[in-house]
């Protein structure tokens, strides 16, 4: 991938995120700072995009590396000022964006391409979680505005809330391309002992398994709520949106159960809506 086919792809990532729930949470706030968003949440899905396609591994390393030199280059102020990517520069200087964390982001989607990620341990899938989600939202309370110890604890938390979510809604969908992401001392405890996808989403002890995530994401999402309670207001919109939301999805996921046939939960857009009005009108 070229540095302008890496600038496509955060277009394309970009446009569609515009037309998502995300675009919701995200028009409450001041046009900078939802222009910065939209920046990351573009960066972000590109790069996801590149772990998630088929093809060789090589060729997504290589194209993960390409994300690397452009980010390099923002920071090296080295691209051209007018070139593909300059939203995501105003974005990073406009805000301190650090390229510590955009390089985290790139280093946990490296993790997927290395190998396919199956029952981790614990120590691993918490590594992969700041990565792939706390990294996001370290620079994301930046783009809000947050000070600067309550967006690295709200960041730690809501991050590692919001992935661990995603993980037990998305079980199916990650055994399909040979990954599992429920962590290898969960399975144990449940008396799971193969790693194979769908043999342990077919096993009849996965909600046992599934327990102990439920109840991690719990404790952060709480931790990220006390979090919250002490910053200003104007601060914490749209995390708190995006944490009403989360919560109802894994809220819908320990009510629907794992036992096959799952029904995907999709994002209730009325809690969105219900959100948007909560935090951003009233």
């Amino acid at each position: 991938m070229s540095g302008v086919a890496s600038a496509t792809a955060n277009a394309d990532a970009s446009a569609r995120a515009r037309g998502s729930s995300f675009n919701a949470a995200m028009r409450i706030l001041p046009r900078p700072r939802r222009e910065a968003m939209f920046e990351i949440y573009a960066f972000c899905r590109a790069v996801d995009d590149i772990a998630d396609e088929a093809g060789p591994r090589l060729a997504r390393k290589q194209a993960l590396a390409t994300w690397r030199r452009d980010i390099d280059a923002l920071y090296a102020r080295t691209g051209p000022p007018n070139g593909p990517l300059q939203g995501l520069g105003k974005a990073i200087h406009a805000f301190g964006l650090r390229q510590e964390d955009f390089c985290a982001v790139i280093d946990g989607m490296e993790m997927d391409v290395e190998a396919d990620i199956r029952a981790p341990d614990l120590a691993t899938l918490d590594l992969y979680c700041d990565r792939v989600a706390s990294a996001v939202g370290r620079l994301s309370a930046r783009a809000f505005g947050m000070p600067e110890a309550e967006g690295k604890g709200l960041a730690h938390h809501l991050g590692r809330a919001l992935q661990l979510t995603n993980i037990l809604r998305d079980l199916d969908e990650d055994a399909a391309i040979g990954r599992l992401y429920l962590p290898r001392e969960d399975l144990d405890a449940a008396g799971i002992g193969e790693a194979e996808p769908r043999a342990v989403l077919g096993n009849a002890a996965l909600a046992l398994a599934c327990a102990p995530t439920i109840a991690r994401a719990k404790e952060h999402f709480g931790e990220a709520s006390r979090i919250m309670a002490r910053c200003p207001r104007a601060s914490v919109r749209a995390p708190r949106i995006m944490a009403d939301v989360y919560r109802a999805i894994l809220a819908c996921l320990k009510r629907r159960g794992f036992s096959p046939p799952r029904q995907r939960i999709h994002t209730p857009r009325f809690r969105v809506l219900l959100a948007v009005l909560r935090y951003g009108l009233l």
